[in-house]
């Protein structure tokens, strides 16, 4: 049957038109944007998750940023310490050139106080964006490693933190806490210096003197190329006995080394005493030192001379310890900057699997995108002209009444 008011094919021509007009949109829209989810309309789901993604990229930018911050601030602290451990062996050469007899003691000790001017230099330079982790102001510094997301969707910020090293030589004061002998020879004050040689007994004692402990004090051995030392805590510190625990600790500490023919023994008959002796084996040189709650670990180069033979041995028992503090911060500085560098490097490839997961959720496929645009527009180019010769069935009625 044929009507003039019910025109069939042209209506499902104009539907199919229709279709092949939303999918040619939607290509279209694809090619344009490059994404096949563009919107949250085209697939909620997928969109969300791509947006949280991109969420977490954008924040893992800001991390990449904190930790090339964080490495910078670190080299400087680095480059400082390890600059500060040249000039201390630079002294070192002087101060033991200074223990002989005729040298010129005044220009040996010119060059030292001239190094140590150097050093303060150093130390106060070395600051990056106005931070300093080496002149004792930063105790301890967070640097935003990573965001965390668990299974929950909850994130939580990650951080590396960066302790200062302390290398001022500012904060110290003698407290004349060591007593020591060397061959018969009594000494007093901040450092002790023994030179053991086949059954050599010496002792070592460690004694308040008046000058009481305090927590955070720090003693510390050099027994030939190794280091001992202990912190005062503040039960330390409160004790009527801090003396005797900080010699049994460090006899521990001396035993732990295994050091061939040296025997410490604790003489409890006497606060603080250790007694040291060398049995067969090669000459042993033993220093130590005292370092105040709060000074710099350079404190006592402020005290450093060698004006005089006394001065310049008591220089020389000391330097072996400042070399030791300056060494440890700058390996400490050395391996936390190489954590940074391997986070950065981590964060820099996971973003770069963000990218690449997000892209494979949304990004549309161009290829296929290019075939289905020219298969669209050949449909509707048949659609337009099924649709024009639909609508003109109805003419075909008017044969009926001519």
């Amino acid at each position: 049957m044929s009507s003039i008011l019910t025109n069939t094919g042209a209506m499902v021509a104009l539907q199919s038109l229709k279709s092949i007009n939303k999918n040619l949109a939607a290509t279209q829209s694809e090619i344009s944007t490059g994404k096949s989810i563009a919107t949250a309309k085209d697939n909620s789901a997928v969109w969300a998750i791509s947006k949280v993604m991109e969420s977490d990229v954008e924040g893992f930018k800001a991390v990449s940023d904190s930790l090339a911050l964080g490495e910078s601030t670190v080299a400087v602290a680095r480059s400082a310490s390890e600059t500060v451990t040249d000039l201390l062996k630079d002294m070192k050469k002087k101060i033991t050139s200074a223990q002989g007899d005729n040298v010129d003691l005044a220009k040996l000790d010119a060059d030292v106080q001239a190094l140590k001017g150097q050093i303060t230099s150093v130390v106060g330079a070395a600051q990056f964006n106005g931070l300093n982790l080496v002149d004792g102001s930063t105790t301890t510094i967070n640097v935003l490693s990573s965001l965390n997301r668990d299974s929950t969707g909850n994130v939580t910020a990650a951080n590396i933190a960066i302790n200062g090293q302390n290398l001022s030589t500012a904060g110290y004061a003698a407290n004349d806490v060591f007593s020591g002998s060397s061959n018969g020879a009594s000494a007093l004050g901040d450092t002790v210096a023994l030179a053991l040689s086949n059954g050599d007994n010496e002792q070592i004692e460690i004694a308040e003197n008046g000058a009481a402990f305090a927590q955070g004090d720090r003693i510390s051995f050099n027994i030939g190329e190794q280091q001992v030392s202990y912190t005062v805590t503040a039960e330390d510190a409160a004790s009527t006995t801090t003396a005797d625990i900080v010699a049994v600790n460090l006899k521990s500490q001396i035993d732990e080394l295994g050091i061939a023919g040296l025997t410490v023994d604790y003489d409890s008959g006497t606060p603080g005493t250790l007694d040291l002796t060398m049995g067969a084996g090669a000459d042993l040189t033993i220093t130590g030192q005292w370092q105040n709650n709060g000074a710099g670990l350079l404190g006592q180069l402020g005290t450093l001379s060698v004006s005089s033979a006394a001065n310049a041995t008591a220089a020389l028992g000391a330097i072996d310890g400042l070399i030791t503090n300056s060494v440890n911060a700058a390996a400490a500085f050395g391996s936390v900057q190489g954590r940074l560098e391997t986070q950065s490097d981590f964060v820099s490839s996971l973003t770069d699997s963000l990218k690449t997961g997000i892209g494979a959720l949304v990004d549309a496929d161009m290829e296929e995108t290019s075939a289905r645009l020219q298969a669209l527009q050949t449909q509707q180019q048949l659609g337009i002209q099924s649709l024009s010769i639909a609508n003109q069935a109805p003419q075909s009625i008017l044969s009926l009444f001519r």
